[in-house]
């Protein structure tokens, strides 16, 4: 399986650094930009970036890694083995980006997309897709990878992730917290409660809003009037717009944000600019909504595209290095495919166990209900 975009490959281009100031001035919102749509390495004033060749070529197996996962998360939906996937093809540098960002003492709080931060954080990605399965309710332990359950409840994370900067600044911690949401999550109660909350108590949060331009079939344009990462002049904390195709500067705004947040200087939200190139889920069909051509477009912005053009290019990475991640995403694709149809099914009855910490009068009775209810069938088999 290809793990790069369709997209047709660019030809190679000079390596040479070019200043962002010497690009002519636009009305469009400002983008920091370190990389590219042609792979082309740039400059910004105020976010500088210095990778080593390992580095870089860590940073592009994440994303071919993520992709390749993901793909096959979204095979395995198409044939039965998972009730739902949220694929987040297209989205790769803003989560690779912003999850290398992070410290390991740092704690994120996702929403049901964040495959590649979770990959950052150690999450077996086999643990991912038990939820999606329906055997379990999440399938990793939070606290030891500091990678907080997913959260189907649109927005409702930020809440939570608040409440838990506030608890870490009150601690005395000089870590931070990370929350993720797209740009239709911007327009719940919950987000700017979180914003409110977050502003007053100077809490050392990172919001991080992955805009792929659609709420489902809701472009961004029919729900707010200015670009989503001024909405933080109106609650008191700086908000900054990074090129989501761009894992460098992903990786630099995000890492600027963090320690910010770690010096005490409380919030920031990161609008993380990139576009959805599939479907919201595996039960929406974006071609009802959305032109081709669009899709077309963005297919020439592709994050992994852009960084294997650079690292050719700088003459950081050789074929031998693309072939043998080739093959390691092969191998990663045939092991998640495995362990997904191996996965047991639930206790039919553990729905009712943990409900309250002594039992309750009315789980017992429900209880009672189902299992007569099961037992009808093996009656009717009779």
């Amino acid at each position: 399986m290809t793990v790069e975009s369709t997209a047709a490959r660019k030809p190679r281009r000079s390596t040479k650094r070019v200043s962002a100031a010497k690009k002519p001035q636009s009305s469009e919102p400002q983008l920091v930009q370190l990389l590219t749509p042609e792979g082309e390495r740039v400059e910004h004033p105020d976010y500088e970036i210095d990778l080593t060749p390992d580095e870089l070529r860590g940073l592009y197996r994440d994303m071919v890694l993520t992709r390749r996962f993901d793909a096959e998360a979204t095979a395995l939906q198409r044939q039965g083995e998972l009730g739902l996937w949220a694929s987040l093809l297209g989205q790769e540098a803003a989560q690779i980006g912003s999850g290398r960002a992070l410290r390991d003492d740092d704690y994120v709080f996702p929403t049901y997309r964040e495959h590649g931060v979770a990959w950052c954080r150690g999450v077996d990605p086999t643990n991912l897709l038990g939820m999606f399965r329906g055997v379990n309710h999440g399938g990793w332990d939070p606290n030891t990878n500091n990678f907080h359950l997913y959260t189907i409840v649109i927005g409702s994370q930020t809440l939570h992730a608040t409440g838990y900067a506030m608890g870490v600044a009150k601690d005395g911690a000089d870590s931070a917290v990370i929350a993720y949401f797209g740009d239709g999550a911007s327009s719940q109660g919950d987000v700017a409660e979180s914003f409110t909350f977050s502003a007053v108590y100077n809490a050392p949060v990172v919001f991080f809003c992955q805009n792929n331009q659609w709420a489902i079939s809701e472009p961004t344009e029919k729900q707010t009037r200015v670009p989503l990462y001024q909405r933080a002049q109106g609650y008191g904390f700086p908000g900054v717009r990074v090129d989501g195709n761009d894992v460098l500067a992903c990786l630099a705004v995000t890492r600027s944000a963090l320690e910010r947040a770690r010096r005490g200087e409380g919030p920031t939200l990161v609008e993380a600019f990139t576009y959805r190139m599939g479907a919201h889920t595996t039960s929406d069909d974006p071609t009802k909504y959305r032109a081709d051509e669009e899709r077309q477009a963005w297919e020439a912005k592709d994050p992994i595209l852009r960084l294997r053009t650079y690292l050719e290019n700088a003459g950081h990475a050789d074929e031998a290095f693309f072939t043998s991640l080739e093959e390691e995403s092969e191998t990663l694709g045939k092991r998640v495919r495995e362990a997904v149809r191996a996965m047991p099914d639930p206790d039919h009855l553990a729905i009712f166990e943990n409900v309250y910490a002594d039992g309750h009068a009315l789980v017992d009775e429900e209880r009672a209900q189902f299992l007569a209810y099961q037992a009808s069938f093996a009656e009717e088999g009779n």
